[in-house]
């Protein structure tokens, strides 16, 4: 039996199980293999502080950890079955999920048992008095009806004996304990020093819903003002500022996918549609991450990418400068500077015309203002590139230069 899920494999599972086919034909066109590796070396060589960098780790070990837990205990799987049932029979339950040695040190009485995990043998067994020792990894309960006794010198700001019990089982073996209300119906889950409460999913629908119409509000904002950068682009008027309205829009929309993300592990089944919606309002948001940090790196630069803002509160997110200067541009640039794209995310735009040629292209005129004022001769010396592609090429910068005169136009009247 396996009851742990990464979150990453049910959000992909639940979205091919449908049938999910994701189309976003006004977003930029999905990277391929060489630009994904692009980018993914770009995050690696992004660089923090060496404080930053432990806390940003360790917070995401935190956080990855949870979620593991969290799936395994969402609507639909065994072992959240067996929680169910144990708050129907309004008994309550002490669940240790793992063993070693220091839980069976702090472990007396009780029976060895080492029988295969099944929701009704977990309700039964809480039943007795005592802790249940549930070793997930094997699918195993290896002993019940068991009294443990953590130190007692440990701090803990719960109440109920029971729940100080599990806190500190917790905090001195480092494995999750579960500790389950009857008078209060509630499923708290103990872990890394923390306590997060198990929620019903309707609670959980309601907040998420919330995100979602929050995320959908945002990726508006954010379409919006990249459309404004694609017209300044054309118009070689970008500035340091244009550039941090969008790094700003990509960071707070990160954020509420990652909150949605929490939210779709902790509904398990319950989470299908979120999930499909979710995945739709996401799409085309990392291409164009990855696309603006290659646009707007300084060359030979290793500190550049919008990875450094994630550590930002969000005043600091809502300052300009401070996401500037986050995402690596040089303290003695000031927000009106000019800056000048190299033109990826607008080769990007042009139908039928594969990255790595857009690549080329870029590498040989250097930025997007030379591009445009190529000619068809000129973009034919590019490896690759025909007379009949060079002719798609030209049509597709004088749709873009289209586009941004009449953005410029759409400006003026408003």
């Amino acid at each position: 039996m396996t009851l742990l899920l990464p979150p990453l494999a049910r959000l992909i599972r639940s979205a091919e199980g449908v049938g999910l086919v994701a189309t976003a034909r006004q977003d930029p066109p999905p990277l391929e293999s060489c630009e994904r590796r692009h980018c993914a070396s770009s995050l690696k060589t992004q660089s923090l502080t060496l404080t930053e960098v432990a806390i940003v780790a360790s917070d995401l070990d935190r956080h990855r950890r949870l979620l593991e837990y969290l799936a395994m205990m969402a609507p639909g799987t065994p072992l959240r079955d067996g929680f169910e049932r144990i708050l129907r029979g309004r008994t309550g339950a002490l669940v240790v999920l793992g063993r070693n040695k220091i839980i069976s040190q702090v472990s007396t009485g009780g029976f060895a048992l080492d029988v295969a995990y099944t929701p009704t043998a977990l309700r039964e067994l809480a039943k007795m008095d005592g802790a249940i020792i549930f070793d997930w990894e094997d699918g195993r309960i290896v002993r019940a009806g068991v009294q443990l006794m953590p130190d007692p010198s440990i701090d803990t700001v719960e109440t109920g004996t029971r729940h100080r019990t599990a806190d500190r089982v917790s905090r001195q073996s480092g494995l999750p304990v579960v500790s389950i209300s009857a008078s209060m119906s509630t499923i708290a889950l103990y872990l890394d020093e923390h306590r997060h409460l198990v929620e019903h999913s309707d609670q959980i629908l309601t907040r998420a819903h919330q995100a979602l119409q929050t995320l959908e509000r945002y990726r508006g904002r954010l379409w919006e003002v990249t459309t404004r950068l694609s017209s300044l682009e054309v118009q070689d008027q970008v500035t340091v500022r244009d550039f941090a309205l969008v790094a700003q829009r990509l960071e707070m929309v990160r954020r509420l996918e990652d909150e949605l993300d929490t939210y779709v592990v902790e509904l398990g089944t319950d989470g299908r549609l979120l999930t499909l919606q979710l995945h739709e309002l996401r799409a085309g948001i990392n291409e164009l991450r990855c696309l603006l940090e290659r646009d707007y790196r300084p060359p030979g630069s290793t500190g550049f990418g919008l990875v450094g803002l994630q550590h930002l509160n969000t005043n600091e997110l809502l300052d300009p400068l401070t996401v500037a200067r986050d995402a690596g541009f040089p303290n003695s640039v000031h927000l009106e500077a000019h800056v000048t794209t190299r033109g990826f995310r607008q080769m990007a735009q042009i139908n039928r015309l594969p990255s790595y040629l857009g690549d080329r292209l870029i590498e040989h005129f250097g930025t997007l203002q030379a591009l445009f004022g190529a000619s068809a001769n000129d973009l034919q010396a590019v490896e690759g590139v025909g007379e009949s592609r060079a002719r798609v090429i030209r049509d597709g910068l004088v749709r873009l230069a289209e586009s941004a005169y009449t953005e410029r136009v759409s400006q003026q009247l408003t």
